[in-house]
């Protein structure tokens, strides 16, 4: 697929690496094969009809359509047009070089996720929030390159730097308020407490805004998933929770003994499943904090290393030996028969990585980490697919216009080489992504973003309360 159109666009990204100017052309892709999200099988690509952004065919009837000055990228037989990915839980956050600092990195990180056919991004948690707003803006009036970017804000709850133990309801609302004003499109609690979560879910939903957690067992104050979904929560991360686990210690070490066929997971299920809460298992995060030899997908197909900065590389390889902790090995095991378990019981799954980057892996192309771990898990990928396209979409408001390719839904979308229902790891070879019309080369992304992720050398830690409370 190596048209003159895509040599044009490998140019183009190249001579502009801060700002792009948005794809006016219509465009046609023939040939391959396309994943729609709408149904379990791939079929034959008649024809892809885009204009304005916008996809207008899908299957090949041109006849009515004004196809003039259009370019054609006509693919090979082994190539598939899937839609883009929603990362519900895309940390641009990272952990880099002495010291341990903790902080957004919106410069770069934006093209590892677009060069990996993740068009839109939901960063659960911000550690700079108008940073991270500012980057939205830049990206959406096309002055930088970057997936789609559904701001969260700043964390409610202890997560946040500053946060205030025993904020008032009324500090809750007026900070909602603030956010919901400044373009967030739902927010993250973690490490909330119910007196604090009820007033963040009431008004967030004023405001038409949904609300996501990282919740506990109960345990001192914490929330349980299970108070949380009968206050109305929409989303919760990583473990379903409920009366699994034991209220007088913390979740993790509970939760790794769960036992699916008991009637307290059960009943966990059904509450999420009779008031429709999405669930978002980031089965690998764990894996981040302990041993990946023996877990599927931790390989290297690009190595991720060398996006940071030399010294960032240097640091890395300074660290000592990866150790394996068991709670965390447990917990993912833990993880991959709940999720499954979930889902054969009906409910519905959101993808998300949940990678704050320490100099090794990259969330981007953890993404595809994930997607694999769904199928190891037992979920079909076809299923898995639509976990990581349409459910995202759907969970974010905006299933009208993406997550599927479809007549009428805004053109993004990804084109690997290989079949992915008979291996889902052939999504890792992204061959063309396409954001609303325009066409990027992954590879030419990439390249821009090689050596650049991190500081240049120690930083100071910035001062506690960094996060403001408006």
């Amino acid at each position: 697929m190596k048209s003159a159109f895509l040599a044009l666009c490998t140019v183009a990204l190249a001579a502009a690496p801060v700002s792009v100017r948005a794809q006016s052309q219509p465009v046609i892709i023939r040939g391959g094969w396309i994943f729609t999200a709408t149904s379990d099988t791939v079929e034959h690509n008649r024809g892809i009809f885009i204009r304005a952004g916008k996809i207008l065919v899908t299957d090949g009837n041109m006849a009515e359509e004004d196809t003039t000055g259009a370019r054609v990228i006509t693919l090979s037989n082994d190539e598939y047009v899937l839609p883009g990915i929603f990362d519900m839980h895309a940390h641009y956050n990272m952990t880099l070089g002495e010291g341990g600092i903790r902080q957004d990195e919106y410069k770069y990180n934006p093209l590892i996720f677009l060069a990996n056919g993740v068009t839109s991004t939901f960063p659960a948690g911000e550690y700079d929030p108008e940073g991270m707003m500012e980057t939205r803006k830049r990206i959406d009036s096309n002055q930088q390159i970057g997936p789609r970017i559904y701001n969260s804000g700043p964390y409610f709850g202890t997560a946040r730097r500053g946060w205030t133990e025993g904020i008032t309801p009324d500090s809750i609302y007026k900070e909602v308020d603030y956010w919901a004003a400044n373009g967030v499109r739902s927010f993250k609690a973690k490490g909330i407490s119910p007196q604090d979560l009820r007033p963040l879910i009431e008004r967030a939903h004023l405001h038409g805004i949904t609300v996501t957690a990282h919740l506990e067992s109960g345990f001192r104050n914490s929330t349980n998933a299970k108070d949380a979904v009968l206050m109305g929560i929409d989303r919760v991360e990583h473990i379903l929770g409920g009366d699994e686990l034991s209220r007088d210690k913390s979740a993790y070490p509970s939760w790794i003994h769960v036992d699916t066929a008991s009637r307290e997971f059960k009943d966990i299920v059904q509450l999420f499943l009779r008031h429709h809460v999405v669930f978002d298992p980031t089965i690998t995060a764990p894996v981040y904090f302990s041993t990946v030899a023996d877990k599927p997908g931790f390989d290297y197909w690009v190595d991720e290393r060398k996006f940071f900065t030399p010294y960032v590389q240097q640091w890395v390889k300074q660290q000592p030996p990866r150790k394996a902790f068991p709670l965390f090995d447990s917990l993912y095991y833990a993880m991959r028969r709940t999720t499954k378990a979930f889902y054969d019981a009906g409910g519905t799954l959101t993808l998300g990585t949940d990678n704050p980057s320490r100099g090794e892996y990259l969330a981007g192309f953890s993404a595809h980490r994930e997607l694999q771990t769904l199928v190891v898990s037992g979920i079909p990928a076809a299923a898995a697919l639509r976990i990581a396209t349409i459910n995202g979409a759907r969970a974010l408001n905006v299933g009208s216009t993406l997550g599927s390719i479809e007549p009428g839904k805004l053109a993004d979308l990804f084109v690997i080489r290989g079949n992915p229902l008979s291996d889902i790891t052939n999504t890792r070879h992204v061959q063309m992504v396409m954001k609303a019309g325009t066409v990027y080369d992954p590879a030419a992304l990439l390249k821009m973003a090689e050596g650049k992720i991190g500081p240049s050398g120690p930083q100071a830690r910035p001062a506690q309360g960094s996060s403001p409370q408006h």
